[in-house]
């Protein structure tokens, strides 16, 4: 390829609405272009990236057994009905009309209509195993599209569907695709982490996502550097404490507090760690009558250490909680505290409340939280003495740095990372709600045991770009590049010999399949360079006349601080070796 007949449109500034990295570099070296909110066009060098990232994709489903199929973007309302998702899924579903005035969704995901081809012709437990997976533009309708390609509205993504005879078998193939996933992004060449993850209310431990390691990371990513173990923050479990609880030592004390109203100020004014104080969060349930209406609200105090923070995700597990709920309005906490938020304790309450306590907060004693009356809190409580033992007791919080590994083999440590892949056990949440089923080896009738997989196609290599840039641009990694290598001469214009090398040089490394792009567009060296450098081709060799009269020519890798010389007779050897060929994809 030479860049004469290719598209090169490269920015020196990025849009004032490009607010992280990847959208910065993705527009000003022209991989991207902004349509609408959350809506791009692919431009050849971006296209080229996406297509080598679809081709280790589908090299690696294709070799873990998954077959390829395409599904329709836009979707029939009906079949998300027999589910209940065209109601429950809020507005990032795009729902449309044709002219006749049918529903149709824009899919964001494929689970109705891969379900609805399996129960159509998957009619035997002996045409079990299947693994059906497409490429395919997906929408979801953000409220805020932001980030470039990070989160976008319109974006291309693999997902694969496992169908299986039980759950041992489904199991079976969830290992599976979960081994094709790491050979996938070990292939990228990024730095990730496969972190377990939760279930959601299909329960069960079979759920992991790949999160490719950057410190502009929407998620808290939880591992232990001593050992295997990785989860996200909401899976992450906090270990009980080790050992019973202390003896209560002091008196309760009601203390004045004036103006204090957070754990961390009222430790600063008594003098004492933060992790003496215990914080109080008020939440709410509702039962619900035949007719929708609210019939019954049941107040719920949740007590953490003052320096923890509630996880949502573990709250929505407790028993009486796992139904729903949400935070308590301001009338609600006067009616059952007599006060306002941040005095709040469990002594002293106007009316009842469910009282559950953190793991921690459950072995504390001479703890301190609020007198339910503005500027004090109480100092010195204890349970069993000073109020009755919690009602429950539930793992309620975040982990934090330092806190033990739930292997036992160390403690733990938290970094920042981009979700791009998840793999997922169904079980048989959709079968069930369409009547999916086959016929058994006992000839009756079961539903397909599911699983879900699906990579961000579209937001990989943002999330690499995040991963790998620098202050001139985008640092590729050799198999998704745009190009493996780019030929720079100099002078080729008005230097026969530079001409001939540059294109010996080309026609060598194209031959022997290698992606590689010979810059003819007779620019200046210094814009030349800053062109590729923020398009980030990680392979560089820089032909002059200079160089070729002492017989070399320059190599360069995008990490590299300055270049190597290397005789032109070894230049094809040197970079090839450089390149891990079989590694990379073609177009």
């Amino acid at each position: 390829m030479k860049a004469s007949q290719f598209y090169i449109s490269t920015l020196r500034e990025a849009p004032a609405d490009a607010e992280v990295v990847s959208h910065q570099l993705m527009t000003r070296a022209g991989m991207i272009k902004k349509l609408g909110a959350g809506i791009y066009s692919y431009m050849p060098l971006g296209l080229r990236v996406i297509h080598k990232v679809e081709a280790i994709v589908r090299e690696e489903m294709n070799r873990a057994g998954a077959v390829e199929l395409t599904m329709p973007v836009v979707q029939p309302a009906e079949l998300w009905q027999e589910t209940g998702r065209f109601d429950k899924m809020g507005p990032e579903l795009l729902r449309i009309q044709d002219r006749h005035g049918r529903d149709f969704v824009v899919q964001p995901t494929s689970e109705e209509v891969i379900t609805d081809i399996a129960r159509q012709d998957l009619r035997s437990y002996k045409q079990l195993p299947r693994n059906l997976y497409q490429i395919q533009t997906k929408f979801r309708d953000e409220r805020r599209p932001r980030f470039g390609l990070m989160r976008g509205r319109e974006f291309i993504m693999k997902d694969a569907y496992s169908f299986d005879w039980d759950q041992a078998a489904a199991k079976a193939s969830y290992q599976v695709m979960a081994t094709a996933y790491r050979r996938i992004f070990d292939r990228f060449g990024l730095t990730y982490r496969a972190v377990a993850a939760d279930s959601g209310a299909i329960g069960g431990d079979l759920s992991e996502e790949f999160q490719v390691i950057a410190a502009t990371g929407e998620d808290a990513i939880v591992y232990c550097p001593s050992s295997d173990y990785a989860a996200n923050l909401e899976k992450a479990e906090a270990l009980a404490p080790a050992g019973p609880r202390p003896a209560a030592v002091q008196a309760l004390s009601r203390t004045p507090t004036p103006g204090k109203s957070t754990c961390a100020d009222v430790a600063l004014l008594l003098g004492v760690p933060l992790v003496s104080t215990v914080k109080s969060l008020v939440l709410a349930t509702e039962e619900l009558g035949v007719a929708g209406e609210i019939v019954k609200t049941r107040i719920w105090l949740l007590l953490l250490r003052g320096d923890h923070d509630m996880n949502e995700v573990k709250v929505s597990k407790v028993p009486g909680l796992d139904g729903g709920f949400r935070f308590a309005t301001g009338a609600e906490i006067e009616a059952h505290f007599g006060c306002k938020a941040g005095y709040l304790g469990p002594i002293g309450l106007k009316q009842p409340v469910t009282v559950v306590a953190d793991r921690e907060v459950a072995v504390m004693a001479d703890w301190i939280c609020g007198a339910n009356e503005v500027d004090f809190h109480l100092t010195g409580v204890n349970w069993g003495r000073d109020l009755p033992e919690p009602e429950l007791v539930a793992d309620l919080r975040n982990v934090a740095e330092g806190d033990a590994s739930p292997d036992g083999k160390g403690v733990l440590a938290i970094e920042r990372g981009i979700e791009v892949g998840h793999v997922f056990y169904l079980g048989t949440k959709y079968s069930r709600a369409m009547n999916a089923t086959f016929l058994g080896e006992d000839g009756k009738p079961a539903f397909f045991e599911m699983g879900c997989y699906g990579i961000g196609i579209t937001r990989l290599p943002a999330a690499a770009i995040e991963q790998n840039h620098d202050e001139r641009g985008i640092i590729w990694p050799d198999a998704i590049a745009p190009f493996a290598v780019v030929i720079c001469p100099i002078g080729m214009d008005r230097s026969a010999d530079v001409k001939a090398a540059a294109e010996k040089l080309h026609d060598q490394l194209r031959d022997n399949g290698v992606d590689v792009l010979l810059d003819d567009r007779g620019e200046r060296p210094g814009a030349m360079f800053a062109d590729w450098e923020l398009i980030g081709v990680p392979h560089r060799v820089v032909i002059s006349d200079r160089g070729l009269k002492d017989g070399q020519l320059e190599y360069q890798h995008r990490r590299d601080s300055v270049p190597t010389k290397v005789a032109v007779s070894d230049v094809f050897a040197f970079v090839t070796g450089r390149l891990a060929i079989a590694a990379l994809p073609t177009l």
